[in-house]
C-alpha cells in the first residue's frame, strides 16, 4: 500500500512538472491564435535547455563535424529533439552562424557545414524531416520508419529527430495522410489552430536551431543567419519574421506564394521581415512565383534586400545565380562583400512605333559583364490563379539591348496585347575571387560571376491597350537560328561544360506548329555520334554521319517515344524541347516502372546547329 501511494504521488507530481515544463502556453478559452503576435507570445526560444547530444564526429580538411540531437520543446508532456549537421573551422573562434534549411524531399546534408566552415562560417544543417546524410550516419526514410517504430535491434537503425507524438517528418508521415481536419494527436486538439501545423512546429525547430548557434563557444550569437531551399525558404522567411537574432536571411524557390490569412502564411511573414534578405527566385519556380516576389519585396519592413531570377529555371539553378546566397552573408555577417544596389528599371508604353521600350540603369560601382533583358507574356493577369504548369514552362523571350552611358534599353514587340507583359533585367557583375559553395541540392559549385535581377515590372492588357501599344511581332515557322545569343533563351541545370540545352519555346504561341507539320533541324557533328532531340516525355534517337557537312533531320510525331513505347500523336501541348548527347525516359505503366535509354557519350567537338523549324504539310 506504501509503494502504491508513492507511485501515485510520483505520477502527480510527474504531471504536474510536465505540465509546467510545457514549451508554449495553453490557449486561453481554447482560441486559437488569430495573428503572428498571438501565434508568438508567451514563447522564448533560449529559455530551456538544449540537451545537445553528439551522435558522431570527425574532421575533414580542416573542418570539425558533428552529428547532433538537441531539444526543440516539450508538447503534451513528450520531448522532441531535433537532429542535425553542425560544422565549424577547426580552432576558428568568434564565427558568424548559419541555419541551413533543407526543403521536402532533402537531407540535412554535411556538404553545406563542411564548405561553408571552409569559408569561415559555423553551420548546422537541420534535419527537420529526419533525414541526414553524412559520411557513416545516413538517414533515410527507411531508417527515419525504423526510428519511428523504434527498431532499435535494426543494425540499420540510428537516432535521428524526435517529432513525439507529432507529424513532424513530412515525407515520412506518423499518422498517415490526409489527416483528419483536427487531429488529436495535434498540438491543440479538436482546436482549428496554425498551432497545429508542421510549419509551426518546424519554425520552432529553427529558432533553437539559433539558440545552438549562440550557445556555441566558437559562434558570435550576433553574427547569425539563416537560409534554406523550397520549403526551407518558407521556413527562412517564417524564421527571420519572428526571431530578431537572424541578421541576414537568403530564401530560394520559396517563402512569397503560399498567401493566406493564417498567421503561419507567407504574407504574414513577409510583413515582419526587418533583416537585410536577398530572394533566388528562378522566373519559372513553381513553388515561388515571380509575381508573387513582386508582392513580397512590397510587404518586406527591410529596406535592404536584393532578388537573382534565372530566366527559365524551375527549383535549380545554377552557380552565378546560387552563389547569391554566400556573398549576401559575406556582405552582412562578415563584411567582406559589397552587393551593388538593384538596376533601376522603366516601362514606357507610350511609343512612336507602339512598342514597348524597357530601359535598365545597373549600379556600376563594380564592373559590368553584361545586361539581359527577358519578358513574357504568359503570366497570369492580377487576380487570376497561377497554374502551375504555365508557371514551370513559360517562355521568356531575349530582348537584346543597346547600350549609350550607364543605360541598357530594349525594344519588346508584343504578339498580342490581350494578354499582360512581364518584363525584368538580369545585371551580370564579375567575382574578384571565385567562391565554391554547395548548391540547393548539396552538389559543389564554384562560381566567378554572380547576377543581379531588377524588379519584374507589368503592363495589364488594358494598359497597353489605353497606351496604343499594337502586336507588331508575328508567328513563325522557324523556331531557332543557332545565332549569336541564342542560348539566352535556351537553359541548362549541367555545372558542367556539356552542350546539352533545353527551351520552352514551343509553349509560346509565336511558335505553334501548322497542322501535319514536320519538326526540322541541320545538325553537323565532326565525328558519329547520336543526337537525342527530347519532347517533354518523349525523345527520338538520331543517327548522325559525322563530317564537314550539314546533315538534315525531319521528324514527325510518330518518331517520338516515351519510355513504354508509345509514340507522340501530335504536337499540341509540348511544353519543352531538348538537345542532348542521351537522356533516360521513365514512365509508369500498370505500376511498373519503365525505363528507355536513348544516346551515349559524345564523341569529340561540340555539335553545330541551325535552322531548327516547322515544315508545314511535311514538305520539305
Amino acid at each position: 500500500m506504501k509503494h502504491l501511494k508513492l507511485l501515485l504521488c510520483y505520477l502527480v507530481l510527474s504531471q504536474f512538472s510536465l505540465h509546467a515544463d510545457e514549451t508554449l502556453p495553453p490557449l486561453k478559452d481554447n482560441q486559437a491564435p488569430k495573428t503572428f503576435e498571438e501565434l508568438w507570445a508567451g514563447y522564448d526560444p533560449a529559455r530551456e535547455p538544449l540537451e545537445t547530444e553528439v551522435l558522431k564526429q570527425w574532421e575533414e580538411d580542416g573542418v570539425v563535424l558533428r552529428i547532433v540531437r538537441y531539444r526543440i520543446g516539450v508538447f503534451h508532456g513528450h520531448k522532441t529533439m531535433m537532429a542535425a549537421v553542425y560544422g565549424f573551422p577547426k580552432g576558428g573562434s568568434n564565427l558568424p552562424g548559419l541555419v541551413q534549411l533543407h526543403g521536402g524531399g532533402q537531407f540535412a546534408d554535411y556538404q553545406s557545414p563542411l564548405t561553408n566552415a571552409k569559408r569561415g562560417y559555423a553551420t548546422i544543417s537541420l534535419a527537420w524531416a529526419g533525414r541526414i546524410s553524412a559520411p557513416g550516419y545516413e538517414v533515410n526514410n527507411d531508417i527515419v520508419n525504423l526510428f519511428i517504430e523504434g527498431q532499435t535491434n535494426d543494425p540499420a537503425y540510428k537516432l535521428t529527430t524526435d517529432w513525439a507524438g507529432f507529424d513532424g517528418y513530412h515525407a515520412v508521415d506518423r499518422h498517415g495522410r490526409p489527416p483528419p481536419a483536427v487531429p488529436s494527436w495535434t498540438l491543440d486538439a479538436d482546436t482549428k489552430s496554425s498551432r497545429n501545423s508542421s510549419w509551426f512546429m518546424w519554425e520552432i525547430g529553427a529558432r533553437r536551431a539559433l539558440t545552438f548557434l549562440a550557445q556555441q563557444p566558437e559562434v558570435d550569437s550576433q553574427r547569425l543567419g539563416v537560409y534554406g531551399h523550397s520549403m526551407g525558404a518558407k521556413l527562412t522567411v517564417m524564421t527571420a519574421a519572428a526571431d530578431s537574432r537572424v541578421k541576414a536571411a537568403a530564401p530560394s524557390c520559396g517563402g512569397v506564394s503560399a498567401r493566406g490569412d493564417e498567421p503561419i502564411d507567407d504574407n504574414e511573414s513577409l510583413q515582419r521581415i526587418t533583416c537585410p534578405i536577398i530572394f533566388l527566385n528562378p522566373a519559372n519556380d513553381f513553388h515561388g512565383h515571380i509575381n508573387d516576389l513582386q508582392k513580397a519585396l512590397a510587404e518586406i519592413k527591410s529596406q535592404d534586400w536584393r532578388v537573382t531570377c534565372s530566366p527559365h529555371g524551375n527549383h535549380q539553378d545554377l552557380a552565378a545565380y546560387e552563389v547569391a546566397s554566400p556573398l549576401w552573408f559575406d556582405q552582412y555577417l562578415k563584411g567582406t562583400f559589397d552587393f551593388p544596389k538593384t538596376p533601376s528599371v522603366a516601362l514606357k508604353l507610350q511609343t512612336s512605333d507602339a512598342i514597348p521600350l524597357f530601359t535598365v540603369q545597373p549600379d556600376a560601382a563594380k564592373a559590368i559583364l553584361g545586361v539581359d533583358i527577358y519578358y513574357t507574356q504568359q503570366g497570369p493577369n492580377e487576380g487570376e490563379k497561377e497554374d502551375m504548369n504555365n508557371a514551370m514552362n513559360r517562355f521568356w523571350h531575349h530582348a537584346k539591348a543597346t547600350h549609350r552611358g550607364d543605360v541598357w534599353t530594349a525594344e519588346l514587340p508584343l504578339l498580342t496585347i490581350a494578354k499582360p507583359l512581364w518584363v525584368y533585367a538580369n545585371v551580370l557583375y564579375p567575382l574578384a575571387e571565385p567562391v565554391t559553395a554547395a548548391g540547393y541540392y548539396y552538389a559543389t559549385y564554384t562560381a566567378t560571376q554572380f547576377n543581379l535581377a531588377s524588379k519584374m515590372l507589368i503592363a495589364s492588357p488594358e494598359q497597353l491597350k489605353a497606351a496604343g501599344v499594337k502586336a507588331t511581332d508575328k508567328p513563325s515557322l522557324v523556331i531557332e537560328t543557332f545565332s549569336k545569343d541564342w542560348q539566352k533563351e535556351w537553359f541548362t541545370y549541367d555545372l558542367t561544360d556539356n552542350w546539352a540545352r533545353k527551351t520552352h519555346k514551343l509553349y509560346d504561341p509565336k511558335w505553334l506548329p501548322p497542322a501535319s507539320a514536320t519538326l526540322a533541324l541541320e545538325v553537323r557533328s565532326r565525328q558519329p555520334n547520336k543526337l537525342v532531340m527530347g519532347l517533354d516525355n518523349f525523345a527520338a534517337e538520331i543517327p548522325l554521319n559525322g563530317g564537314t557537312k550539314w546533315q538534315k533531320v525531319v521528324l514527325s510525331p510518330a518518331d517520338f517515344h516515351d519510355a513504354s513505347g508509345k509514340s507522340l500523336h501530335g504536337w499540341t501541348g509540348i511544353k519543352e524541347l531538348r538537345l542532348g548527347d542521351k537522356e533516360t525516359l521513365r514512365a509508369k505503366d500498370g505500376g511498373k516502372e519503365q525505363k528507355l535509354e536513348l544516346g551515349a557519350v559524345w564523341q569529340g567537338a561540340k555539335p553545330e546547329f541551325q535552322d531548327l523549324r516547322w515544315i508545314p504539310n511535311g514538305n520539305n
